[in-house]
This record gives C-alpha cells, sequence and structure tokens, in this order.
C-alpha cells in the first residue's frame, strides 16, 4: 500500500480508457438546467448515474429536493469513517448550458464525448461533468489502495450551478449539520495556464444594474424636433462615461475595494494571465496594478448591453428611451451594502436624478477568498508538487464567480478549488471540450491529495 502505487492506479484508470468511458456516460445525459424539457434526463443524472457509482463505492445517497426549483433536485452522499478523522466535502454540478446543436463544429456534437484533434468535446466535458469525475475518480483509487479513505467525505451534485444555483443556500440553510466538514474541496472552473495546476481559494462576486432613461412616450421625427428634444442615448453615455473612464478605471468610490491586502499582492507576484485568450489591453483597467491584481485583486466594472432606439432597423427618430446593463465583479475587500446607494449618489451628483437604476439585492452576495497562506493551501500546494515536481499557482480567489458563499458564509468551512479546465475550453458555448492531457495530470493531482489527507490529518 503506497502513494505511488494509488498514483499507478489512476495512471491506469486514465491510460486504459475507463475514464474515457466514464465521462462518455455522463455526457450523455441531456442535462441543461435551463430547458424545462430536459427535466427527466437531469433527475436520471443523480439517480440512474452518480447514485449508484457513489453507493459502490460505500456512500449512502438520499436526493435532496430542490425548495426554490422542484426540476432541479440535489444529490447528497456521504461516507462516515470514524467520528475523529477529518470530513471532506465535494462539491460539483452535473447540469449544463443549453447545448446549442447546430453550431458545433463538424464531427463533434454536445452529447457524445468525441476524440478529435487532441481534445474530448462534448457538452458538460468541462463544465462541470468532467471535473466532478476526476475527484470522485482519484477517491475510488485512494479507497481502492487502501481498503478505506482514511478521512470522511460528503458529497453535494447540484443540477441548477448554471441557473445561479436556484436552492443552493437554503438547502445549506436547512441541512447544515448535515453538510457540516471541516473543508470544500471542489473543483469548476479554469487553470490559470493550461500546463500550470492552479489553486484558489473563493471567488470574485456579481452585481448587475439596470440603468434606465425614459424621457417621453414614442419617438420624434429629427427633422422636425431634433435640436428640441434631448436625446436619452446622449444622456445614458454620459451617464456611463461618469461611472468608468475611457481606459477602464472605475469612478464610483463604492464601486472600488478599499485596497489590495499585502498578502494578495504577494501570492500575485509572479503571476501571469492571458495565455491562449484575446490579447490583453495593455493600457486598459486600474493603474497601478498587474494584470494579475486587476483581474484576481480587484474590482472590474463592465457594460454589458447599451440600447437606444432600434439598432436592427434605425429611423430618423430621436428615442424615448435609452437601457444599459452594468456589471461588477467585486472581491471581499468590498463593502456590497453600499453598492447601490453609492450608485445612486454618484449619478445624482453628476446631474443624472432622472435615470432609474433597478437591481435584485438579494443577488448581491459576498465575495469569498482564502488566503493564500491558509495551511489547506499550502497543504494543497506541497501534495501537487510532491506528485508532479512542478510550477504549482495559488490564487487568493477567481476572477469569476460560484456559489462559494454557501460553503463559507453559510456553512462556515475554507474552500480550496482545484480547476481540471483552461480558459480556451468554449465552456459556455459551441465545441465544449476538455484537454486529455490536463485530464490526466488533474486525476493524478487529486489521487495524491487524498491520499495525503488520509495519511496526514488536517493541516495545522
Amino acid at each position: 500500500m503506497s502513494r505511488e502505487q494509488a498514483i499507478q492506479s489512476a495512471r491506469d484508470f486514465f491510460d486504459t480508457g475507463r475514464l474515457f468511458e466514464l465521462l462518455a456516460k455522463r455526457v450523455a445525459y441531456r442535462t441543461e438546467s435551463q430547458n424545462e424539457a430536459s427535466r427527466a434526463p437531469t433527475k436520471a443524472y443523480i439517480t440512474e448515474e452518480m447514485q449508484p457509482y457513489l453507493e459502490a463505492m460505500g456512500f449512502e445517497c438520499r436526493v435532496l429536493d430542490n425548495p426554490v426549483l422542484k426540476r432541479l433536485p440535489m444529490l447528497f452522499a456521504q461516507r462516515h469513517e470514524d467520528d475523529s478523522l477529518p470530513t471532506v466535502l465535494t462539491y460539483g454540478h452535473g447540469d449544463t448550458v443549453l447545448s446549442m446543436d447546430d453550431r458545433w463544429h463538424e464531427g463533434v456534437e454536445p452529447w457524445k464525448l468525441i476524440k478529435k484533434d487532441g481534445r474530448w468535446y462534448g457538452r458538460g466535458s468541462a463544465d462541470n461533468k468532467g471535473q466532478h469525475t476526476i475527484n470522485l475518480a482519484a477517491l475510488a483509487m485512494v479507497l481502492q489502495e487502501r481498503g478505506k479513505l482514511g478521512f470522511n467525505m460528503k458529497v453535494l451534485i447540484d443540477m441548477g450551478e448554471e441557473m445561479s444555483s436556484p436552492g443552493l443556500h437554503e438547502i445549506c440553510a436547512q441541512y447544515k449539520e448535515l453538510l457540516k466538514a471541516d473543508v470544500l474541496i471542489g473543483s469548476d472552473g479554469p487553470r490559470l495556464h493550461p500546463d500550470e495546476p492552479t489553486i484558489y481559494g473563493g471567488t470574485r462576486a456579481v452585481a448587475n444594474f439596470d440603468l434606465i432613461l425614459k424621457l417621453r412616450e414614442g419617438g420624434h421625427h429629427s427633422g422636425n424636433w431634433g435640436g428640441l428634444l434631448s436625446n436619452p442615448g446622449i444622456i445614458m453615455a454620459h451617464a456611463l462615461a461618469c461611472l468608468v473612464d475611457k481606459k477602464g478605471k472605475i469612478l464610483v468610490p463604492e464601486f472600488r475595494p478599499s485596497g489590495l491586502p499585502e498578502p494578495v499582492r504577494r501570492a500575485l507576484a509572479d503571476v501571469e494571465v492571458g495565455e491562449g485568450g484575446p490579447e490583453i489591453d495593455p493600457e486598459w483597467g486600474e493603474p497601478g496594478l498587474s494584470k494579475a491584481e486587476q483581474v484576481y485583486g480587484w474590482n472590474s466594472l463592465e457594460v454589458l448591453a447599451f440600447k437606444c432606439g432600434d439598432p436592427e432597423a434605425p429611423s430618423h427618430t430621436i428615442p424615448h428611451e435609452a437601457y444599459a446593463r452594468i456589471h461588477l465583479r467585486y472581491t471581499v475587500d468590498t463593502d456590497i451594502e453600499k453598492l447601490e446607494s453609492g450608485l445612486r449618489r454618484h449619478l445624482d451628483e453628476h446631474g443624472f436624478q432622472n435615470i432609474e437604476i433597478r437591481c435584485n439585492r438579494e443577488e448581491i452576495v459576498p465575495a469569498t477568498r482564502l488566503d493564500p497562506d491558509d495551511p489547506w493551501a499550502v497543504m494543497t500546494k506541497k501534495s501537487f508538487v510532491q506528485t508532479l515536481g512542478k510550477k504549482v499557482t495559488v490564487l487568493p480567489n477567481l476572477g469569476g464567480t460560484l456559489p462559494n458563499e454557501a460553503f463559507v458564509h453559510i456553512l462556515g468551512m475554507p474552500t480550496v478549488w482545484v480547476p481540471h479546465s483552461y480558459g480556451g475550453c468554449s465552456q459556455h458555448a459551441p465545441n465544449e471540450h476538455v484537454l486529455p492531457g490536463m485530464m490526466r495530470e488533474s486525476l493524478l493531482l487529486m489521487t495524491g491529495l487524498f491520499w495525503d489527507l488520509a495519511e496526514n490529518g488536517m493541516p495545522e
């Protein structure tokens, strides 16, 4: 019984095609959470696929009814070995975005895992079926080698993450004792670089605001009224310009974080971003920060939509209204209680009292972060270095958003996220795929991590 033998078993599991076969079964379930017609395969994914798989590993399973959206139940499973052992909770989601069937490359399709051009294509392969498949397979490798895990394990499979996880917070509150654990170890999102294992401890959060300016009823001919009637598009453009400058610097004080903590600055000192994506605009964003600090340590304000008149068929009329949606991604260093009032104050001070603000306050939730020096982050990095002997990046938080606050703020546990995908995987687009080399490496990493947890117990 040894760590290396468990990792060798993981190599064999991948190299013999068994991981591909397992993931192919799961990709075949059409689990589009945004599609009500997918109700049956969504439930079948947890009751016919995941539950028997986990029960074969000695887990006790139960389906949790979703208190918010009944057609999206969740699966809870646990394997309890001893009260004295640490308990790990892992989270994954079996739902996907819409398939976009007719927009995939020739030779690939959403609901069949297909090998092509050095990639594995299929909806959910990256987000998130492939990622939780790796983590659970790694548990199986440790269990096979040791005969037991050496710690207690709980699993939560969400079937509505792509709809912002309706019901997750309620389930965490209702089943707080059931879900209680010492740490969450989960996988979602992308690595910083495809060949560089990444650990992150939290996520930025999101606030969306709709800005609406209605000046009158209906449009009026510009030949008769031009120069006499104010134009809502022009006014809205100036309002947006007072929120963020021409180079992306946020101008609303309440939309800016209180600062950049020194531990975060140290953790991001040697982090490089942008590989495999669009060319970065060097002059864009908060001045004085590195690109890594801008996306992982600071806030960003984006204009997601701006509409005035009829863009598809412009006419020679002065529009009567304009609309814009702005989108703030923010770190834990932001006072979320002041976001809406701060926006209102800022617009008023700049003369835009007639612009209406609409937002869903319930969707404004705390961001999360794990100190890069936290023992769980340190242990995970040490394990990964031992397994692969290569650089491992530790980020205090992801630039994107996950429902991590449910685990941090409701369940009260530290969170360690280990992504098994990369930024170019097309996860919410046609041609979603994973890189088999990364999948193989991730399976080895997670097997080593779970082995070390079994051998060494809780980090100090």
